[in-house]
């Protein structure tokens, strides 16, 4: 074949550069049978990476629960995870990351997370209707912390409000292992009937290949391989690997693409993503299980003179490959000349499993598609594993080492204010929770979000967690609650959990002991979903999260669908009436680790993770669900970050009331109220229903202790005065900007 004379020469060296490993760059040599040329190589470089190949993890994700009732599709066959739920209609859901980019160009990285996880969505047919996302950056008083928030929210709040799909929940962590490394993790839900989706699959020889969107330019080229290493020094250089996003580009393309799939014309569709148009025709092609050939001088490009290789691996955003029926083309193109698309013929569909890249009728590439994917030829690695040294440290934490408190106020105001704890409004205010067509039920405070499905009844409970100081004390167990709390948002909201996605923020997966927490952190997680029968639908592992320093926190972040048969009697967190009773149900140990208390009062950076038995855990989830199902309480918040008196001041705030509670003998006052042990929620209750929902609770075998009563105003605690729940959600509400404007 012939070989581009103004491409780089090829060697070891040249596949290193790319990423590669010399081993690597020995079994493409013999896939080929020849020394590739540098286009080819650079293919293999994307495709082979650990962001688009999984190389080093799939072996544990394929260890996940993946098989459920509910599913249409199992992991990894679709672009996001497909749960029936009911009534015709699916939900098609996933969350993806979009790490690095955010660490160089934060507007940009965010913005086009957002668009790349929508079109992800609609590429099966289905209709996006809710947006999360999952922040992590390091100190906030940090000047580039500040930098990266701001840029970070402005891009999801721009992107997602143009498009017009609501961002309905999210979460945002500070912790300084995210210094140089922020975690930008979006998260995009939709609906589809069943029996109308698409595949990203191509076949049938001489069928027609388009490419539809936006024009091709220089942006995000090689951006997957960049996802695929550490972020070093030189990360600022690293500008030309972010992509550049046009909402307003997207919402059309959206448009066009659901009305595209509704004229039966379309074989398959993928969007372009990670490694652009090697990506989609690679995958399209294996799955399919044929060849394609496809003539680069076709692709409509932004710039001039692009190479071959710029051309395949861009990763502008807004673009789709297609794969039409033959004879049917005139139905597409007018479908998307409608809506002012690019719509350009660039290739066919071939015999075999071959892909042909083509310049000016120049055949610059010859890859065998199946030998890139991850399934097919990619390679497949096992790293090793060794506990993590620090355990030893995190071992020698003995609670009875720190004093108990004596006051409980002035820790509450300290501890109300903390910027993992105190209102996240800076960031959700610049959100639209209620442009498009669905939009939440109300913007009552719950535990999860409800978006509810035009013209029924029935709604979608959705929600991200994951606290990573839990999983980087104890991998396993962190894992298993982080699934365990979303799953618990879920039920307190008055949903049942569905399912799951995920997104595996890791370090260098060769650092042994980033390898252990993965390895763990998963097995905890899968534990966990066969728990709660969440099976796992899909998402996207991130490694190379790391400073030159150290790696951040092991971070699963668990994206989780519920369904509720009647999105208008969603469970609220917010105490409803002066009067009503509180109780804890769930068990109270004597337990400060891992808490934001242990950190801010005694600067315990490093404990075991808090108590929790998931056995503990179901039992409360289901006795949280029969209480709500039953109409027994009035509201539900479950314990988390904080410990209970934070619960217990998030649900007064929404009200402005106060509340008057005691804690129980035998347990220590920093842990019973500052203390973050799982599986217990918070609840309140009418007081003439208080007999029947103790009664309910002994037949449950549930724990619960009474805790006082809802009042106006004041908040005493264990008879001391704790202050006004004026002057706390001041506090509350403010923490984050006068950080932010100081």
């Amino acid at each position: 074949m012939s070989v581009n004379i103004l491409e780089p020469v090829v060697n070891s060296e040249t596949a290193k550069e790319l990423g590669l490993l010399p081993e690597e760059f020995e079994k493409i040599k013999k896939i080929l049978g020849r020394t590739p040329n540098f286009t080819e190589l650079s293919i293999f470089s994307v495709m082979w990476s650990e962001h688009c190949s999984y190389k080093n993890s799939i072996t544990y994700l394929k260890k996940l629960p993946r098989k459920g009732k509910h599913l249409l599709v199992e992991a990894g066959e679709e672009n996001a995870g497909l749960v029936d739920i009911g009534d015709g209609l699916a939900c098609a859901f996933k969350i993806e990351s979009h790490n690095h980019p955010s660490a160089v160009e934060p507007y940009q990285g965010a913005a086009t997370g957002v668009g790349g996880i929508h079109r992800d969505i609609f590429t099966m047919g289905a209709r996006p209707v809710a947006a999360l996302n999952s922040l992590r950056f390091g100190e906030l008083t940090n000047k580039r912390t500040q930098h990266l928030l701001k840029g970070v929210v402005k891009g999801i709040g721009d992107y997602g409000n143009c498009f017009g799909v609501p961002t309905v929940a999210g979460e945002l962590y500070f912790d300084p292992c995210y210094e140089v490394n922020p975690l930008v993790n979006a998260m995009s839900v939709g609906i589809v009937e069943i029996g109308k989706t698409i595949s990203a699959t191509s076949e049938g020889v001489g069928n027609p290949i388009y490419i539809v969107g936006s024009a091709t330019g220089k942006d995000g080229i090689h951006g997957a391989t960049f996802a695929s290493e550490d972020l070093g020094e030189d990360a600022e250089e690293k500008i030309p690997a972010v992509q550049v996003g046009d909402p307003f580009q997207e919402k059309l393309l959206l448009e066009a693409s659901l009305e595209a799939i509704a004229t039966g014309a379309m074989i398959g569709m993928q969007d372009m993503g990670a490694a652009g148009i090697t990506c989609s025709t690679s995958e399209m092609s294996a799955k399919g299980e044929h060849g394609m050939k496809i003539y680069l001088d076709k692709v409509p490009t932004r710039q001039k003179n692009m190479k071959p290789f710029e051309i395949l691996l861009s990763e502008s955003q807004e673009r789709m490959l297609v794969v039409v029926k033959k004879g049917r083309e005139k139905e597409i193109e007018a479908v998307f000349e409608k809506w002012d698309l690019n719509c350009e013929i660039i290739g066919e569909v071939t015999e075999g499993g071959d892909l042909e890249y083509y310049m000016y009728d120049e055949l610059v590439a010859k890859v065998p598609a199946h030998d890139l994917v991850l399934g097919g030829g990619a390679p497949v690695y096992q790293r090793e594993t060794r506990q993590p040294a620090y355990h030893a440290k995190r071992d020698e934490f003995n609670m009875d080492d720190y004093a108990d408190l004596t006051k409980i106020r002035p820790i509450t105001h300290k501890m109300i204010g903390l910027p993992n704890i105190a209102s996240k409004r800076f960031v959700y205010k610049q959100y639209d929770s209620m442009v498009g067509i669905n939009n939440t039920t109300t913007n009552a405070p719950s535990d999860a979000a409800v978006v509810r499905i035009k013209g029924m009844k029935k709604g979608l409970v959705v929600t991200v967690d994951c606290n990573s100081k839990y999983v980087h004390a104890d991998a396993y167990k962190g894992g298993a609650i982080a699934v365990s709390e979303a799953a618990r948002n879920i039920v307190c909201t008055g949903g049942k959990p569905a399912a799951i996605t995920n997104c595996l923020n890791f370090g260098n997966p060769y650092d042994p002991e980033v390898y252990w927490n993965f390895v763990n952190a998963l097995k905890g997680m899968g534990d966990a979903c066969v728990q709660f029968g969440t099976p796992v639908t899909g998402g996207n592992v991130s490694f190379y999260n790391q400073s030159p320093d150290r790696a951040v926190n092991p971070t699963p972040t668990i994206g989780m669908l519920g369904i509720i048969d009647d999105a208008a009697k969603r469970m609220t967190l917010d105490f409803k009436k002066e009067g009503d009773l509180i109780f804890l149900i769930g068990q109270a140990y004597n337990d400060i680790a891992s808490s934001e208390y242990v950190s801010l009062q005694h600067g315990v950076k490093l404990s075991p993770a808090p108590h929790f038995e998931l056995s503990e855990e179901a039992k409360t989830q289901s006795s949280i669900a029969t209480l709500i199902s039953e109409g027994l309480i009035q509201s539900a918040h479950d314990v988390s970050e904080g410990g209970l008196l934070i619960t217990l001041l998030e649900s007064a705030m929404v009200r402005n009331f106060g509340f008057d509670v005691n804690k129980v003998e035998g347990i220590r006052k920093d842990a019973f109220w500052f203390g973050e042990g799982q599986s217990r929620v918070a609840v309140s209750v009418a007081p003439e229903k208080k007999a029947l929902l103790r009664q309910r609770l002994v037949i449950l075998g549930c724990p619960h202790i009474e805790l006082g009563v809802v009042q106006s105003n004041e908040v005493i605690v264990d008879g001391e005065n704790i202050g006004s729940i004026t002057d706390l959600k001041k506090v509350y509400d403010t923490s984050i900007e006068q950080i932010l404007e100081a």
